[in-house]
């Protein structure tokens, strides 16, 4: 997991795949954090993306950088306490002046059940779960 989130933000731009009915959805993130041994993820509750997150909580993440690139597949969990929120926001202080852990549209997953491959083009991929 530490690998994985080193990765993407290293990559600094990531993009998370979503579906909303039978239509794929890809926008590009930028936040990660590892907060109490799990890696997470942060939007806004007023967002599309958020609404189908919480209809189907199936994602996929991508990443690339030098010629390497991530794919995590996993289940999006929203932690809606303040602390996971805020720790969230401690990572990341360019969000604070968007987002507050109390303005009751800040929202924060963790990934469960996540696969994340590891590929380049010299190399065979390495996929680990957590």
């Amino acid at each position: 997991m530490e690998r994985a989130a080193k990765f993407l933000k290293d990559a600094e731009v990531y993009y998370l795949a979503t579906v909303e009915g039978d239509q794929p959805r890809v926008r590009p993130f930028g936040t990660v954090n590892i907060f109490e041994g799990k890696l997470y993820i942060q939007t806004g509750k007023v967002k599309e993306v958020s609404k189908q997150i919480h209809v189907n909580p199936k994602v996929e993440i991508c990443a690339f950088k030098n010629g390497e690139w991530l794919r995590i597949s996993g289940e999006l969990v929203e932690d809606d306490r303040r602390e996971a929120r805020q720790s969230m926001l401690d990572a990341y202080p360019s969000l604070q002046a968007m987002y507050s852990a109390d303005d009751g549209n800040t929202e924060v997953f963790y990934i469960k059940n996540a696969r994340a491959t590891f590929s380049s083009f010299t190399a065979a991929p390495e996929t680990v779960e957590f």
